[in-house]
């Protein structure tokens, strides 16, 4: 017999309709309640699948206001299940709040399995090591987005943007790294699917038209050595106001590095 939980975490499609699987469907119908961002969008998902379950709505703005009332619900004996607008609820979709919440009242819960915009990414994505950071929307300033970039350019960056920004977001991280290699994918699972690879300055011009569908991004990992390590502390300070000498005294004291090595990086 399949164990009952009280709350139900439930990815739904990303794009094609068809990528739920036989247990969401499942679960969608046997609870009685499913939480959802937008009624609007999950309602096409549940008359689709000719699921007649009521909907509440549970989104970014009203999420520790439905805390109580989801609580009160499964108190007292009902079974409810969460989802976003697409992709797995809790990857850059709220949850978080509520899920707190019912661990510290000891309400049992488990996740499904399915659909999320980061793994289908990846997985048409060739890459020399299974290590990433997701970081999720890219920020919304200039300098922010380069912060952030510049802190995990090590390693392969894969993040959210969207279609309107992806090529200003790129743009200003060629500012910092004019020679990496990018990963753009759009419209995944739909007909007009799309993931492009090639370095920054391609994938920019690439994209320099309208740009549609969500998008996922990743950006390669710079290969790490002294020197690039050094050119990063250096591309740090830079962006925080530091002039060229300041930074050569910075790094030579706190790195115990060669004054002339900074200098030859510098200029």
């Amino acid at each position: 017999m399949t164990r009952k939980f009280q709350f139900y975490i439930v990815p739904t499609p990303i794009g094609n309709i068809k990528d739920i699987t036989i247990r969401a469907v499942e679960i969608l119908k046997e609870v009685d309640l499913i939480a959802c961002e937008d009624s609007r969008v999950t309602q096409k998902l549940l008359n689709h699948y000719d699921i007649k379950t009521k909907t509440i709505s549970y989104h970014k703005y009203n999420e520790r206001e439905r805390v109580d009332l989801i609580l009160s619900e499964l108190k007292g004996g009902k079974r409810i299940a969460l989802v976003s607008d697409a992709g797995t609820p809790l990857i850059c979709d709220p949850g978080s709040i509520l899920l707190e919440e019912l661990r510290k009242n000891n309400i049992t819960v488990t996740s499904l399995t399915g659909s999320c915009a980061v793994s289908t990414f990846l997985s048409q994505v060739p890459r020399d090591t299974e290590e990433y950071t997701f970081i999720g929307f890219l920020p919304k300033t200039d300098k922010q987005i380069q912060d952030v970039y510049l802190k995990h350019k090590y390693t392969n960056m894969v993040f959210y943007d969207s279609p309107n920004r992806i090529v200003k977001s790129l743009q200003i991280i060629k500012d910092v790294s004019p020679n990496i290699n990018v990963a753009v994918g759009r419209e995944l699972t739909k007909l007009f699917e799309e993931i492009f690879i090639d370095d920054i300055e391609k994938v920019i011009e690439h994209f320099s038209a309208e740009v549609k569908g969500e998008i996922v991004a990743m950006t390669f990992a710079v290969k790490s050595d002294e020197l690039s390590g050094m050119q990063d502390k250096i591309d740090i300070l830079k962006l925080k106001g530091f002039k060229s000498k300041e930074i050569v005294e910075i790094l030579s004291s706190l790195y115990n590095l060669n004054k002339n090595e900074i200098k030859n990086a510098l200029y």
